[in-house]
């Protein structure tokens, strides 16, 4: 049933003073006498999109000045009304916030028609990166912008079906990508979850209903058990005399799905999935959370690595509760959130917190200015970032994701993105600290560089007093030593002010290093065009800075280049990957021993008089002798789950535990070992042999570079 004025009189007035309730109303019928006649895609009339989105920041009580900005946020742009008129009747601070979602809106608008033509159904383009910048800069002036914004985008969420379907594809790309994740960074969870679950409805309609016809075969099961777990709770807590509301809820539909991708990946089965709920236990004061806490652990066994204390340290955007898992009745695991109510209203609100607590005369939460300091950075990078395309490379790594809480040598927390290292810790407490990091220890011991931080590890940076500057290894995002784009921003301006002739050189080391790597040949000037560089000094140039890395260098130069002569190699495993014959469907084929394509390279078929077609790269030097251009076939990869071959020759110092190194990397990389040789050389040398069956190109030039990393490894090679 559609919204009425009287539906959002009825929540205004439940907080709003009543001379502040009476403007709300006043702004209503000035923007529906200003779009009277305006309907919209659904045929609904025009006004009913501005209730709406009124409503929905009714809901999570938000001032008088925000709520008047929803039902105003269109005329400007759709209707003849002019700023000087909406200032003289309701102020300067709601003409701000007007302006400001009209502003989005037009970039919005004009990045989403250019998407329309080139998005190819990945991830959120870049030709949404000016906008975006210029919302995020906007949120950081007045954070009301983009909760009025935040609104529009979950009303039209729901109202998504009216729009042609590539249209809406696009917007729930954007809206999974940015929206919702930008509503939980703001910690307005009721928002988030609602974009997350209606994009995912749109982006993947099999798996959303697929999820939707497991859980309604299960829900009597589930019903069932979380009656169970409430009334176990509710009977321990009033023993305890401790007054708590305790509910439970399936998970949202899209975290849902995020627990399948996760169980796909490790081999684990759906339909073993038990944690699918939670529960949530609200009480009076903070002493209560802890009582309620070893209740729960008393009833049932908590699961190690799975409590996380979020009262005691609280994340950026003011959430605090405690997490944790316990395995219930039949060996069900669940989680169990405690809280007070009052931050149940900031994980459901956020910073919408804050404005209702001016809004009522209290002065707003003073802790609101230091714990949103991230959005002030945001005005801090937009005046760094050289680039638009790096300052949202920055937003997406530095605030969009998960975080880990660690403390400095004094006891000080920092917060950092899920899988930052001891480098972007460095970083984040000092550029040159950064700049001088060479080890770590956490929690006292020695570790890896590359070493993901955990949530309460105490880290200490060990700087060198002699070598100084980074390391350009750092900057390979194969090796993982840097996680966040501050620390690699950090490091590419250091390498930026160095010396051209210095970045020169070392890019040279670079590029023979990568050359022979991947053992193919092909001249300097070949990989500067190749790249789209006008000459091999600003290739080497921009490799020594880090401007270019080895890793964009890698598909190209396997693609284009001629691979030199193979050297001695293990015996070939005869597995083959998926090759489509154009237009001969089912045709046998078989792949190449002289130049071993791997998937991704382009190849060409040759039809052979007994076993159907072999397959070649276009650059193997076999071709040139078949004389014969009438027996060439067009091929193509298919889509296949079967590896695809490839060979590897590692030279390293003889030592105990290489080869075990060495497979612990090829096992983290999900990559089998298919044989394997072993030659010993009398300097103290050895060379191992692999064949490895990887996923095609992109993969093996990833395992490479983590081989080089290996302790005692002089060089890794590709023998085929």
């Amino acid at each position: 049933m559609a919204a009425t004025l009287a539906d959002l009189l009825e929540k205004t007035e439940a907080y709003l003073p009543t001379e502040k309730a009476a403007r709300v109303e006043e702004a209503y019928r000035f923007a529906e006498q200003a779009h009277d006649g305006q309907v919209r895609k659904s045929g609904s009339p025009y006004i009913q999109h501005p209730l709406e989105v009124a409503l929905l920041l009714a809901e999570i009580r938000l001032d008088s000045h925000t709520i008047i900005g929803a039902l105003l946020h269109d005329v400007l742009e759709d209707c003849p009304v002019a700023p000087g008129d909406l200032e003289r009747r309701f102020g300067l601070d709601v003409l701000k916030l007007v302006e400001g979602v009209t502003k989005l809106t037009k970039l919005e608008d004009q990045t989403t028609q250019t998407d329309l033509g080139s998005w190819d159904g990945g991830k959120a383009p870049l030709l949404h990166a000016a906008s975006l910048r210029k919302m995020l800069v906007a949120m950081a002036e007045d954070v009301r912008v983009i909760l009025i914004k935040l609104a529009d985008r979950l009303h039209n969420m729901r109202t998504i079906r009216a729009l042609p379907p590539r249209k809406r594809l696009v917007i729930s790309r954007e809206t999974l990508d940015v929206y919702a994740p930008l509503s939980n960074r703001l910690g307005i969870g009721n928002f988030g979850w609602q974009l997350e679950d209606l994009a995912f409805r749109c982006l993947h309609q099999e798996q959303y209903r697929e999820i939707s016809r497991l859980l309604a075969a299960s829900r009597s099961h589930r019903e069932t058990f979380i009656h169970q777990v409430v009334q176990t709770l509710r009977k321990e807590t009033r023993g305890a005399r401790i007054k708590a509301d305790i509910s439970g809820r399936p998970k949202h539909f899209y975290s849902i799905y995020q627990k399948m991708q996760r169980y796909a990946a490790q081999g684990r089965d759906f339909h073993k999935i038990y944690d699918l709920f939670g529960f949530r236990v609200l009480v009076d004061d903070i002493a209560d959370c802890y009582s309620v806490l070893g209740t729960v652990h008393s009833l049932w066994r908590p699961i190690p690595g799975e409590f996380d204390d979020y009262i005691a340290n609280p994340r950026e955007n003011m959430y605090q509760s405690l997490h944790t898992v316990v395995m219930g009745p039949g060996s069900q695991p669940f989680e169990v959130q405690i809280r007070t109510s009052r931050m149940h209203e900031v994980a459901e609100y956020g910073v919408a917190a804050h404005f209702r607590y001016k809004e009522g005369g209290h002065g707003g939460d003073h802790r609101f200015d230091e714990q949103m300091s991230w959005m002030r950075q945001l005005l801090e990078w937009n005046q760094d970032e050289p680039g638009t395309e790096q300052f949202i490379e920055s937003v997406k790594t530095d605030i969009f994701p998960d975080q880990v809480f660690v403390y400095t040598p004094k006891g000080q927390v920092r917060e950092l993105p899920m899988g930052a290292t001891p480098i972007d810790f460095a970083y984040r407490i000092h550029t040159e600290l950064g700049h001088g990091c060479r080890g770590a220890k956490i929690n006292g011991k020695l570790v890896a560089l590359d070493r993901p931080l955990r949530n309460g590890d105490t880290v200490e940076i060990l700087v060198s007093k002699t070598e100084k500057g980074p390391s350009l290894d750092w900057l390979n995002a194969d090796l993982g030593f840097v996680k966040t784009a501050n620390a690699r921003d950090k490091i590419r301006a250091w390498f930026r002010r160095r010396a051209r002739a210095e970045n020169i050189a070392q890019g040279r080391v670079l590029l023979e290093k990568e050359l022979r790597r991947l053992h193919i040949g092909i001249a300097d000037e070949g990989v500067a065009a190749l790249l789209g560089y006008e000459s091999t000094d600003d290739l080497l140039a921009a490799l020594g800075s880090g401007a270019t890395s080895t890793l964009q260098l890698a598909p190209k130069l396997l693609a284009d280049a001629v691979p030199a002569p193979p050297l001695e190699a293990p015996p070939d495993t005869g597995a083959l990957p998926a090759v489509m014959v154009n237009g001969m469907p089912n045709m046998l084929t078989r792949l190449g021993q002289c130049c071993h394509p791997l998937a991704g390279d382009p190849i060409v078929g040759f039809v052979t008089r007994a076993r159907g077609v072999t397959v070649h790269r276009e650059s193997c030097r076999s071709l040139h002798h078949l004389t014969e251009a009438e027996r060439r076939i067009a091929v193509s990869w298919g889509v296949t789950t079967r590896p695809y071959p490839a060979k590897v020759a590692i030279e390293a110092w003889d030592r105990l535990g290489l080869l075990r190194d060495i497979t612990t990397v090829l096992s983290s990389e999900n990559v089998n070992i298919a044989a394997v040789r072993s030659t010993h050389h009398k300097r103290g040398t050895v060379v191992e042999l692999l064949t490895v069956e990887t996923n095609g190109a992109t993969q093996l030039s990833r395992i490479l570079s983590r081989l080089e990393q290996v302790k005692a490894v002089i060089r890794v090679t590709r023998t085929g």
